[in-house]
């Protein structure tokens, strides 16, 4: 007998080799976590004289005649053959006829299965799956394994269902429902079948990990169950009932880490920073042009209370593009500062964290200016550090931190580095989460002093689904910012077909014009740098970016060779700047100071702008090949516009087919500014596994049957039943079965990866 854990190898035999060298799978369990993606059914007998149109039947019949004929609109033959099967004369038509005429001939006994097809009044069977049983003489039970003839599906199940003597065991094709596996090349489903059906007859019975009140308050199958029956179910129910069952193990699985994580952070130990009436949060207040909203009153009080508690916060922040965190985050980093201790912003590219440094500078003004002559009382300094920085900057700048002269410091991952310490680190606060990984986050958490945790406020304009959410942030709290602040208008998003309507990327050429006429500015975005390199990352491309179907579109605009279209031609006489990752950072800082200032009116540029840039005098994006871009990150564009108090315009150019899926997709973002209705565009547009980026991606990529667009009900209440099994024993000395679930419905290196801090 087997067991979950046993090597596959000691079980199967040399058939496990190729299970191992192509799809990882070494235990039984791997093997048995394997599920079918889909299921075959072989359709009804033939039990009426004419089935429907479409019907799927299957039937097992004698071959009659078989007669090679040519083809009436094209050349080439097919062989068609007629079946005797019930009383009934079939016809049957197959293709690639000179490799079957050999094999389906007269007196023939085989099982077809496939689709009914009308031709007229006659119906028909056309290129059905077939397996030959042999002659006249055959009851069609068993047929040695050396006579296995036939093509398609049936064929496959034949060759997959040699039985210990060497002969094929037929019962396979009585099945309601044979599973389908994911499969390759050198590893077939039916391989999978013959495997998987060889371990279940050699299994011990399953240990449920799960209590039986939680399976019995939801109506859950035990796992021994679950996983006989998603492989081979005998109705739909069984089906139906082993997937729920499965689905609920992974979203517990991956909510079980999440609510360890809560647990954890809950013991720790973290600095009080409760709010005083008189310190340098409270002039920041005093000083503030403008009302806050509603929205920015409550959380920052959420986030107050946060900080007042002696256990490290842990809160996602969530707000439209333009909603206003950086100056709640800011104001919570003066809390902390009031407290006496410091706070770290990690921003994932420099030009955000160098716009962050700006922008909060700006906006404390001499609050900005600790240290120096004149500077008020309550005053802090406010650090950057970047990789691209000069030594003496970056000396300087480390200098402020370990001293604790900055209240804040503000940096990309060079604030990760083990060279990068802080007298006394209390908050971090991390701008765009999904950039970032657990490891990472957790390694500046990390600086704090010794037997103490951070406050932790995570930022994100790229709204997150609720599934998400909970699957990924599950151990975080939630604040959600909806409103615009005053005064700010909707975006206005309209979607060029560059191809059929040429005319109109003239005009958008046109509307920068108009635009700068009135004394704005505007972003021209492309989706690769150019010069033979095509992204962000630098990465040299083979190839200029060709069509390779009509779908992928032309070649696409590279923003060196545009900003020198543009700067001498139908942009000459405005100041045009160009600005992407490949520069340094000095001529990133120069380029963006010019844009926000207004000495530069039209700024050529890459996604390097797509978060955090903030210039309110930007009033118009063209996004060039907006087709190469996903629609979040289309949103987190456009949100660089209409920052001040006029309408912003959005056009993105396509050369793409109105008619294709990629151009409605554009139309889809360009119909709504609802930020959380474009995340479920993104998240049915480009499924699970990379909505969070690849940062993140680890903590969804392990799983196999749950859907987070269509499972929220299951991911909702696994994440209450984790908490409760958490709070009713949190070290879960009393459920090893449930502690097991961490390391074996979902993989374990992922589990790992989320606990790592």
């Amino acid at each position: 007998m087997a067991t979950l854990v046993d090597r596959l190898d000691h079980v199967l035999g040399a058939a496990a080799t190729p299970l191992a060298d192509v799809f990882g799978i070494h235990t039984v369990e791997d093997l048995l976590r394997h599920y079918p993606h889909r299921y075959m059914t072989h359709g009804s007998e033939l039990g009426e004289k004419e089935p429907p149109e479409g019907e799927h039947i299957t039937i097992v019949a004698t071959v009659e005649s078989a007669t090679l004929r040519s083809m009436k609109n094209r050349n080439g033959q097919f062989l068609a053959v007629t079946l005797a099967a019930d009383g009934q004369r079939i016809e049957a038509t197959f293709f690639s006829p000179h490799k079957l005429k050999h094999v389906v001939v007269p007196g023939r006994r085989g099982m077809f299965s496939g689709k009914v097809k009308y031709f007229g009044k006659r119906w028909n069977l056309t290129h059905p799956s077939y397996v030959i049983l042999g002659g006249d003489d055959n009851d069609g039970a068993v047929v040695p394994a050396g006579r296995i003839v036939g093509g398609g599906t049936l064929a496959g199940l034949a060759r997959g269902s040699v039985d210990s003597s060497g002969a094929v065991d037929m019962s396979v094709f009585d099945r309601a429902f044979v599973p389908i596996y994911p499969a390759a090349k050198d590893v077939e489903s039916w391989t999978f079948m013959r495997c998987v059906r060889q371990v279940l007859d050699q299994l011990d019975a399953v240990v449920d990990p799960l209590p039986e009140s939680v399976r019995a308050q939801r109506g859950l199958v035990d796992i021994d169950t679950a996983l006989r029956s998603i492989h081979f179910p005998d109705t739909a129910q069984d089906k139906d009932s082993a997937r729920e069952r499965l689905k609920f193990d992974e979203a517990l699985a991956v909510q079980l880490v999440l609510a360890d994580r809560r647990r954890d952070a809950s013991t720790r130990v973290a600095a009080r920073c409760p709010p005083i009436t008189d310190g340098i949060a409270a002039e920041f207040d005093r000083r503030l042009p403008f009302e806050l909203t509603a929205g920015q009153h409550q959380v920052a009080a959420e986030i107050a209370h946060d900080l007042s508690a002696p256990h490290p916060m842990s809160r996602l922040l969530q707000g439209e593009v333009g909603s206003g965190k950086t100056i709640v985050a800011l104001r919570a980093m003066l809390q902390v500062i009031d407290a006496g201790h410091q706070c770290a912003l990690l921003a994932p590219t420099e030009v955000l964290a160098s716009q962050h440094a700006r922008s909060i500078r700006s906006m404390l003004g001499s609050l900005a200016a600790g240290g120096e002559l004149g500077s008020h009382e309550l005053a802090t300094k406010v650090a950057l550090l970047t990789g691209s920085m000069s030594t003496a900057a970056k000396r300087s700048a480390l200098l402020d931190a370990v001293t604790g002269d900055a209240g804040i410091v503000i940096g990309t991952h060079a604030l990760i580095e083990d060279r990068v310490e802080f007298l006394d680190l209390a908050m971090v606060v991390v701008d765009e989460q999904h950039r970032f990984g657990v490891e990472q986050r957790d390694a500046l958490r990390a600086k704090a002093r010794d037997n103490t945790s951070p406050h932790l406020l995570v930022m994100t304009a790229t709204p997150i689904p609720r599934t998400i959410a909970m699957s990924t942030l599950g151990d975080l709290e939630t604040s959600v910012l909806t409103e615009l602040p005053r005064g700010r208008s909707p975006i206005v998003s309209n979607v060029v077909p560059a191809r059929s309507k040429p005319g109109w990327v003239d005009r958008a050429w046109q509307r920068i014009h108009e635009e700068v006429a009135a004394g704005r500015q505007a972003y021209v975005v492309c989706s690769r740098i150019g010069d033979d390199e095509d992204t962000e990352t630098g990465k040299k491309s083979a190839a200029k970016k060709k069509s390779a179907s009509a779908e992928d579109g032309p070649e696409t605009t590279a923003a060196v060779d545009l900003y020198e279209t543009l700067s001498s031609g139908p942009m000459h006489d405005l100041r045009v700047g160009l600005l992407h990752g490949r520069l340094s950072g000095d001529d990133k800082d120069i380029t963006m100071s010019e844009f926000n200032s207004g000495e530069i009116d039209v700024l050529v540029c890459t996604t390097v702008v797509e978060v955090g840039v903030d210039v309110p005098n930007a009033t118009v994006m063209v996004i060039v090949d907006a087709d190469r871009f996903g629609v979040s990150q289309l949103h987190q564009l456009r949100g660089r516009i209409g920052r001040g108090g006029h309408q912003g315009l959005c056009i993105m150019i396509s050369y793409l087919s109105p008619a294709g899926g990629s151009f409605a997709r554009l139309e889809a973002v360009a119909a709504t500014n609802d930020g959380f209705e474009l995340a479920k565009l993104d998240l049915a547009t480009r499924r699970e596994g990379d909505v969070l980026g690849a940062a993140q991606s680890g903590t969804v990529s392990g799983l196999r049957l749950l859907s987070f667009i269509d499972d929220e009900d299951i991911i909702a209440d696994a994440q209450d039943c984790a908490r409760s099994l958490f709070a009713r024993d949190p070290s879960l000395a009393n459920d090893p079965g449930i502690a097991s679930m961490m390391r074996s419905a979902w993989r374990s290196d992922r589990v790992d990866y989320l606990q790592k801090s």
